[in-house]
C-alpha cells in the first residue's frame, strides 16, 4: 500500500507507549497496534485528530504517501 503510517517513529520522538496513546485517545491498543503495522484500511478523522492532538503533530508527520512502482 503507497500510503506509509509512521506512528511508531512519533511514539518514538514523543517517548510515549502505544498503550498509554491508546488510553489518551480512547481507542483498543488491538485497534491502535492495526494501525502501527499498517494494516489498516481506513481511519476516522476523529481518530486522526486525537492521534494528532496526543502527539502534538500534524497529520502530515504520521502519513506518508510512496507511490508503487
Amino acid at each position: 500500500m503507497p500510503i506509509i503510517i509512521n506512528l511508531d517513529v512519533m511514539l518514538a520522538k514523543r517517548k510515549m507507549q502505544s498503550q498509554e496513546l491508546a488510553e489518551k485517545i480512547g481507542i483498543t491498543q488491538a485497534n491502535l497496534s492495526i494501525l502501527k503495522t499498517g494494516k489498516a484500511k481506513a481511519i476516522k478523522l476523529s481518530t486522526l485528530e486525537a492521534i494528532c492532538k496526543a502527539l502534538d503533530c500534524q497529520p502530515a508527520d504520521l502519513l506518508e504517501y510512496i507511490p508503487e512502482k
